[in-house]
């Protein structure tokens, strides 16, 4: 078992789900743990639900202010919850929901250890552990049954599973794991308090008042309306995979808590998304996700495929997505630390690619597989696909490796698409950090990548861009969702987005229900129902999204995000579950073995739908969209902090911390969004539907309006009791706002 202790963990994060064990609440400064263990006579077994097996994932909070999960072993069905009113201690309780035997057989267990081995002890009332002189103090509100002596977990399930419940030879008041003992013919539901504090007495006394306190109130981010429960499950798929690497010291949001890849993994595409999706609701989580994706740069330039405690792939990596996320990243928090900590690595990375997997020198890259390290299936053509991250896909049926080369003999579509994009963003971040010259560099990588994909990689004779021979070969046959990626870096002509929406809303090659299936449906491959051959992944589904959106394919967008949070509903609602992948035909993500079921990246597709109501653009910046109905999205991150927006028929506003921000009346998008010290902007995408509309700046009197602009005309600009009300026009689009630095309340000056 990994050692669970880092001392420098935030005391609001302190007790959270962070072990193998994801039932288990662990104390992260102290490595103590309290970890509930059940057992069926019928089965004659024990579990202490490692892995998340028997076990559904409900809410689960960042910080891990609330949890909640049920169990499902030998047909006894349980709700668990626990609940943090202050950072230091949590109350606890189960709820017996369906039974699969008689209660009396039927054992519930609060296993409480230290992992530096530190003695449990029992005074009658509370189990009780000192480490390094602080205490955490475990009193259930119902006395246990009996209370059982063991060394480890592994010795309590099986003293279970060797001598059943009937049975007093454990018992014990000391031990390195100290157990307290209930069943469900007496206890049904119970009710526990764990707290911490620098002395018995003190620990004590805090759980006697948590035990004494009503239901606490936990007010989660969540989001109502359009798009309802996606942010939500955004939320609880980051939380639950975010785990302790006690091997690394560090915390980070793995793929996947439900795959046993050893003592951590990570891999480097997956990381930057987690990073992106944790960003949402957390700062300091998004930064060590950051952190840890950018542990994986190798001296060679690249950033490694994957790295585990068994195997580390340094041979190839994936496709250079990192700088679009940590753009996005910076645009929602407005912290240049991001692109400061990420950059250099960036660039080495991208000029890594161009040095290594374009060995005609054309400026299109391949994919490959380098001459270093001893990763798994290196040297060999699978681990050259392996850099797409689309394994298997049948865009690469026709590749050939060439041992000489160490690349494939495709020009891959979908890498160079996000190389050029790549290239792009890191011009971006660049000019945000003053670095002139780069910037100008990467804009003409960026340009040159556009002109050489629809130029070079445009099939004219079928109307699509695709992988093709290197040295201007043929075309491959089988096209997927990358045929697509030439929207998302602006690679695309008029006359060939024309044609990819069509393709994309065809129900015979990339259109139906469930969108979008990674090879064409009219392919022999789709069938094949495999991996990459046929099913639908969250993260293209994402990609494609955000290259629809970019050059304002608002109906394409529309059709592909409904259909997207419709297929994670469909088994998200009832399962709670967040698919690897999908079956492009019935939705199901769990109709073959061959997808996991809590991936990191599923929680993409409801991304797309928190994206769809409020988003940070690299191309529109700060947009969110309110179609005239009730909703509500948040609290979320954004450039003025945490920000709750809420939407009724009359009105769309954003407010801070219940303080009101920016309300509008206008129904439809609004994008560029600015909110600063003493200047505010924003643009809507269209025009009013009535005579009189208006925005308000929250807390702002009019005198402090030094002038309102759309253009060159002045706005009218009056007092309202919710701040400076800016009348709008029908033909008004921009906005721009300058208030007086001296004696001006503005919308942000609330918090500094």
């Amino acid at each position: 078992m990994t050692m669970m202790i880092n001392g420098n963990m935030p005391m609001a994060w302190a007790w959270n789900t962070w072990s193998d064990y994801p039932a288990a609440m662990v104390f992260l400064p102290l490595g103590v743990r309290i970890t509930p263990i059940l057992y069926s006579t019928k089965l004659k077994a024990a579990t202490t639900l490692a892995g998340g097996k028997n076990m559904t994932f409900g809410r689960h909070a960042v910080d891990g202010s609330l949890i909640e999960f049920s169990t499902d072993f030998a047909e006894t069905k349980l709700d668990f919850s626990y609940v943090k009113s202050t950072p230091c201690s949590f109350v606890g309780q189960w709820n017996l929901g369906r039974r699969g035997e008689w209660g009396l057989r039927y054992w519930v267990s609060l296993c409480l250890s230290a992992d530096d081995g530190s003695l449990v002890r029992w005074n009658g009332t509370e189990a009780l552990v000192s480490v390094n002189g602080r205490v955490v103090a475990l009193r259930p509100e119902i006395a246990p049954v009996q209370i059982t002596a063991h060394e480890t977990l592994d010795d309590v399930q099986e003293d279970f599973e060797k001598n059943g419940y009937f049975y007093k030879g454990s018992r014990g008041v000391e031990a390195p794991v100290l157990v307290l003992r209930f069943n469900l013919e007496m206890m049904p539901s119970c009710r526990f308090a764990a707290a911490v504090a620098d002395s018995e007495k003190l620990s004590a006394n805090l759980v006697e008042n948590e035990l004494r306190k009503s239901d606490v109130h936990q007010d989660l981010p969540v989001q109502e309306g359009r798009h309802t429960g996606a942010l939500d499950a955004v939320r609880d798929v980051m939380a639950w995979n975010t785990l302790y690497d006690g091997l690394n010291h560090r915390s980070y949001t793995c793929v996947s808590r439900l795959w046993n890849l050893g003592t951590f993994a990570v891999w480097w595409n997956d990381q930057t998304y987690a990073a992106l999706m944790t960003s949402l609701f957390d700062r300091i989580v998004a930064r060590e996700n950051i952190d840890v994706s950018m542990a994986s740069a190798t001296p060679q330039g690249n950033f490694a495929c994957i790295v585990t405690s068994n195997d580390a792939w340094v041979d190839r990596t994936q496709a250079p997505n990192g700088a679009f996320m940590m753009w996005m990243i910076y645009l929602r928090t407005g912290e240049l630390s991001v692109l400061e900590r990420t950059y250099d690595d960036l660039v080495r990375n991208h000029d890594w690619w161009r040095a290594m997997r374009d060995p005609d020198g054309t400026g299109l890259v391949s994919c490959g597989t380098s001459d270093v390290g001893d990763g798994l299936y290196q040297g060999t053509r699978f681990g050259a696909c392996n850099e797409t991250g689309m394994d298997n896909s049948p865009t690469h049926d026709e590749a050939i490796y060439e041992p000489e080369t160490r690349c494939l003999s495709t020009v891959d579509l979908g890498l160079n698409c996000c190389l050029t994009l790549d290239a792009e963003m890191l011009a971006n971040m660049a000019r945000a950090l003053g670095r002139v010259d780069d910037s100008a560099r990467f804009d003409q990588l960026a340009a040159t990548g556009r002109k050489a994909i629809s130029d070079v990689l445009w099939d004219a004779e079928r109307g699509v861009f695709a992988n093709r021979q290197r040295g201007g070969g043929p075309f491959v046959k089988s096209i997927g969702p990358t045929s697509l990626y030439p929207l998302i870096c602006g690679a695309a002509t008029e006359e060939q987005t024309e044609r990819l929406v069509a393709l994309l809303m065809d129900p015979e090659v990339f259109g139906g229900r469930f969108m979008l299936p990674n090879v064409s449906r009219d392919d022999p491959a789709f069938h094949d129902n495999v991996y990459w051959r046929g099913r639908i992944w969250p993260n293209v589904n994402y990609f494609v999204w955000q290259g629809l959106r970019r050059y304002g394919l608002d109906k394409a967008a529309t059709a592909l995000v409904n259909s997207s949070m419709d297929l994670f509903d469909l088994s998200w609602k009832e399962k709670r579950i967040s698919g690897e992948n999908y079956n492009a035909d019935t939705g199901l993500a769990d109709d073959q073995a061959d997808t996991d079921l809590f991936l990191s990246w599923g929680a993409m597709l409801p991304l797309i739908g928190v994206s769809d109501v409020m988003e940070m653009s690299p191309w529109h910046g700060w947009c969110v969209s309110w179609d005239g109905s009730p909703g509500r999205l948040g609290p979320v991150t954004s450039p003025v902090g945490a920000v709750v927006l809420r939407m009724t028929e009359q009105e769309a506003r954003l407010e801070r911390e219940g303080q009101l921000l920016l309300a509008w009346t206008r129904p439809g998008r609004v994008s560029h969004l600015c909110i600063e010290k003493h200047f505010i902007s924003l643009v809507f995408s269209s025009n009013s539907s009535q005579e009189k509309e208006h925005i308000i700046l929250g807390g702002v009197d009019a005198a402090s309006v030094v002038k309102a602009t759309s253009g060159d005309r002045n706005l009218t600009v009056a007092d309202s009791r919710r701040g400076a009300e800016i009348l709008l026009e029908k033909d008004i689009f921009e906005i721009q706002v300058w208030l007086s630095p001296i004696g001006a309340q503005s919308p942000v000056s609330v918090s500094g």
